[in-house]
């Protein structure tokens, strides 16, 4: 009886950690397919509010059209905006990654500061992920509640 105990207790932390296995792998394919260039396509969010993500001073509209160049393989990337109107024309290096929690992280790397240095930066719900498709969810807090902004991601 202690045999077929112990025989069944080594089966299931196999299959545990076979399971735990396949999904850091997904996980990491799914990283690595982020790679390349994404344009934002649309940004929602309810348009009573005025939205300036990410420090820019500038109005959520603004990042509709903006370029994103990501390079999973040593978490580096930029993105441009490409000015018009009211919008500033900007590029920013980023170091970024995905986690377990599928939220994607990324952090500004002003010129001439080592990415170790800098301790800042913003975290956003990533889903909806296809091989041509991604949508970054930002939860801005205001008044006591939370506001979604959802960066729709298109293929280049």
């Amino acid at each position: 009886m202690k045999k077929v105990l112990l025989t069944g207790m080594i089966g299931t932390l196999f299959a545990v950690s076979c399971s735990s296995a396949n999904q850091a792998q997904n996980a990491r394919a799914d990283f690595m397919k982020l790679k390349g260039n994404w344009e934002v396509s649309s940004v929602d969010y309810e348009k009573g509010y005025k939205i300036k993500p990410f420090d820019e001073g500038a109005d959520a509209k603004c990042f509709v059209g903006s370029q994103w160049n990501l390079t999973p393989n040593n978490n580096t990337g930029s993105y441009s905006l490409s000015g018009g109107g009211d919008c500033p024309t900007v590029t920013r290096a980023i170091k970024f990654d995905v986690n377990s929690e599928k939220q994607f992280s990324f952090k500004v790397i002003d010129a001439g500061v080592k990415a170790k240095n800098v301790t800042a930066g913003y975290v956003l719900d990533f889903q909806n992920q296809t091989p041509t498709t991604f949508t970054l969810v930002q939860n801005v807090p205001f008044e006591g509640k939370i506001l979604k902004v959802y960066y729709n991601f298109t293929k280049k």
